[in-house]
């Protein structure tokens, strides 16, 4: 194993350890419904499957990832937000910090209507990228952590199997850009800075027809 990917390993136990103190505490789905299909259901439906592109399908994600974004979206006293988006900024903010977990854990129990891979000629490129990396550039392989099947690891990384391929490009873009910057010991924005526009799109595209 080379000395650019020993660092994986490293990188995994840590953002193991950070994603345990963002676990989710007892919930109430009930509770959480009856904001999320007034707060959150314009952009992302109510149940979780947006149906734009542009906007995360929610639904069937791991509590403590929700949970963890939202917290990130919220400014915390006079600190600007740790994850800057206008839109979910202004909307988070109206939500109590007490309610956010009854809120991931309502989109974590509704059933996930998946996107699909829509570019045959970047399938080849884009399964090779999450299944084995690209060594030549230091980038390891996406099933490392995200799972074969796009399954993701419970309070460590999320499920991204069926995501839209449009918003799963954008935000590697912009970990890349250094745009977004909540990824645990800057685990995104180093194999994001490596890749190229093409391999982006061609990972982003086969993650969508991941099931």
């Amino acid at each position: 194993m080379g000395k650019r990917f020993m660092v994986v390993p490293l990188l995994l136990a840590a953002a193991t350890a950070q994603a345990a103190g963002e676990a989710a505490p007892k919930a109430d789905p009930a509770k959480g419904q009856a904001i999320a299909t007034t707060v959150c259901a314009a952009c992302h439906g109510p149940d979780g499957n947006s149906t734009a592109p542009a906007n995360p399908k929610l639904a069937g994600q791991f509590p403590e990832y929700l949970l963890k974004q939202m917290r990130n979206f919220k400014a915390a006293g006079d600190k600007q937000p740790e994850r800057m988006n206008a839109i979910m900024n202004g909307m988070i903010a109206a939500v109590a910090d007490d309610d956010l977990p009854h809120v991931a854990a309502y989109f974590a129990t509704q059933k996930l209507q998946p996107d699909s891979a829509k570019s045959k000629e970047t399938l080849e490129a884009g399964r090779n990228i999450y299944r084995a990396g690209i060594a030549s550039k230091g980038i390891p392989a996406c099933a490392g952590c995200h799972g074969p099947t796009g399954s993701g690891l419970p309070a460590q990384f999320p499920r991204i199997a069926g995501q839209y391929g449009e918003y799963t490009e954008a935000q590697l873009r912009i970990f890349r850009a250094g745009e977004r910057a909540n990824d645990p010991n800057s685990m995104m924005r180093t194999i994001a800075d490596r890749m190229s526009d093409r391999e982006i799109k061609a990972v982003s595209d086969y993650i969508a027809g991941l099931r």
